[in-house]
């Protein structure tokens, strides 16, 4: 049986493991059972700066509200940042295993760093937002906007790190049909890639400021992986996925939800190869004759 943390404390709320400068803190390696990826969402307010050391990892940063200058390897890369993650894509910067940067912010802001483990150096990349693939995903309620900056075939100049965004309007379902990635199958007709996921949920206010809401769900997949979590999620939190079917995940009507993924696994090849639940797969057929849901480009 694999070995996992406890599923009360696979939703990690906003604020929890925050320590400093960091409102966010889940370092692969730190926790029971958690291997392979990381995530910590960095506060900066106006002209501060963070020296961050990539000790076995490699990085992706990734503003979440503000601009930011990353300086690595005697090289400056300004991030133009957004407003925040519902206005639209983001530049990114890709920083390989073992380099040291820093973080500074004239204006201020937040911004992620998702990592993975990783043994292979590659170059320094600055993705530009205009250059991220986003493609609106699903049919009907099921739409939803993902913005492809990390993921396999959008960018490969990565070791193991996989990472997107994710757009669902107020009232839609994403992450859906459930699905998996926690073993590794290549049986000539399908193939499923070993994968650890972390989902970090940022959701719309209300117009008049009130908090919005959420929900996620992993269930399990076998007997050898028995996980059970149904949550309402805000924003900042955290939900990590180990193993087992993911999904759905719904947004309120009335507060669109954005969530970040960060993927890596063992498998000596980077991939992202899922496994539908065959309950639901069958909502796939549906979703050309639904048509898209036009709120979804409201977040290109």
């Amino acid at each position: 049986m694999t070995t996992v943390p406890d599923s009360s404390e696979l939703h990690l709320p906003a604020g929890s493991t925050g320590r400093g400068t960091y409102e966010t803190i889940i370092d692969p390696g730190a926790r029971d059972g958690w291997v392979h990826t990381g995530l910590r969402v960095l506060a900066l307010g106006r002209g501060e700066s963070e020296i961050v050391t990539a000790n076995s990892v490699e990085v992706m940063v990734v503003p979440l509200s503000g601009g930011c200058d990353v300086s690595v390897g005697g090289q400056t890369h300004t991030l133009r940042g957004r407003t925040d993650v519902f206005a639209a894509a983001t530049d990114v910067l890709y920083v390989p295993v073992g380099s040291q940067l820093t973080v500074s912010s004239a204006e201020g802001g937040r911004f992620a760093l998702a990592t993975a483990v990783a043994t292979t150096e590659h170059p320094v990349a600055l993705i530009r937002a205009e250059d991220v693939p986003v493609e609106v995903r699903g049919g009907g309620n099921m739409t939803r906007l993902v913005r492809n900056f990390g993921t396999v075939g959008s960018f490969d100049g990565m070791d193991s790190l996989i990472a997107c965004e994710v757009v669902t309007p107020g009232g839609n379902w994403s992450s859906y049909p459930a699905h998996k990635h926690d073993t590794t199958v290549d049986d000539g007709e399908h193939r499923e890639s070993e994968l650890e996921e972390i989902y970090y949920y940022e959701i719309q206010d209300a117009p008049d400021g009130g908090p919005g809401f959420g929900y996620h769900q992993t269930t399990s997949s076998g007997e050898d992986t028995e996980i059970d979590v149904l949550s309402e999620v805000r924003s900042g939190d955290t939900v990590l996925v180990p193993h087992g079917w993911h999904g759905p995940c719904a947004a309120a009507p009335g507060h669109a939800m954005y969530y970040l993924n960060v993927m890596a696994g063992p498998e000596p090849v980077r991939a992202w190869n899922i496994t539908d639940h065959p309950e639901q797969t069958w909502v796939r057929g549906t979703w050309d004759e639904l048509g898209t849901d036009p709120r979804a480009g409201d977040f290109r």
